[in-house]
């Protein structure tokens, strides 16, 4: 999908970059799949403020996403592929032969028209959801289930995909996109493909404006701040702060937080990649 750049006309406008949509079939979702989306602008029930930098944006509704694709007794049409603002990734509407209707994660080059199926008994291709002791060796995947019937929880984002590497008895191993790889039982069940909006991470909003539209308010650093209100504000001029770490002091850049006695340590083969 090619990324729309703008004439510099106006500042905001010189830098502006966003996906063309040219994915999209339709503006209006089903009108059964939508819930009403409350927003908190990041006050507890109090009243007081929690959670800083929220507030303000378009009003939205949630999108009922079916990530457990369970309805194995029946094919699907995807009638439609349509925007979902609640995710970075498309969503696509489709059918059933019973006439059901289900929003699920649109892969990329899932088109309208297209036959889905999930189940142990659908073909590896493209939308299908399957158990992992059902998917190749080496196919990319994602909505990846952590507990059977769960539904998927792993690698949900635009562009996302994991591999499926290889199987180990009641375990599958599989790479995630953060270059963990760690091992799933393989009756768990994900769905064949990258996910769609692989551009998401070109755009590029051009203006503070952008970002209020979508609930985000400015963010103030830390050391801009006084030392009052955070560990690296403060200083004569402009000072460098120390070493950088949260409002709560925990240190970050390299700074381990996981616990070192966590449940799912047993299932990691290797950890993810370092940043650094």
């Amino acid at each position: 999908m090619p990324i729309k750049k703008f004439k510099p006309t106006t500042p905001g406008q010189r830098t502006k970059q966003i996906v063309t949509f040219e994915e999209i079939t339709t503006a209006t979702p089903e009108k059964s799949l939508i819930r009403p989306q409350k927003r908190s602008g990041g006050r507890n029930n109090q009243g007081r403020m929690t959670m800083r930098y929220m507030g303000g944006g378009h009003k939205k509704r949630y999108r009922v996403i079916d990530f457990k694709r369970n309805k194995d007794e029946y094919s699907a049409i995807v009638k439609t592929i349509e925007y979902d603002p609640n995710r970075t990734a498309y969503i696509a509407l489709l059918v059933y032969e019973d006439g059901e209707k289900r929003y699920i994660l649109s892969p990329a080059k899932l088109n309208v028209g297209d036959k889905l199926q999930s189940g142990e008994n659908a073909p590896p291709e493209i939308g299908n959801a399957m158990p992992l002791s059902k998917i190749p060796l080496g196919t990319s995947i994602h909505n990846i289930e952590l507990k059977p019937k769960q539904g998927g929880m792993l690698v949900r984002s635009a562009g996302g995909s994991a591999t499926l590497t290889s199987r180990d008895g009641k375990y599958a191993i599989i790479k995630l996109p953060s270059g963990e790889t760690r091992m799933i039982l393989v009756t768990c069940r994900a769905t064949i493909g990258e996910v769609s909006n692989k551009d998401h991470a070109l755009t590029v909003s051009g203006k503070a404006g952008r970002s209020r539209w979508q609930g985000r308010r400015p963010r103030v650093r830390g050391v801009a701040m006084n030392p009052v209100d955070h560990p690296m504000g403060g200083g004569e001029g402009r000072a460098s702060g120390g070493h950088p770490r949260s409002r709560n002091g925990v240190i970050a850049k390299g700074f381990k937080t996981r616990s070192k006695k966590k449940h799912s340590d047993k299932y990691i083969v290797e950890k993810r990649k370092s940043k650094k």
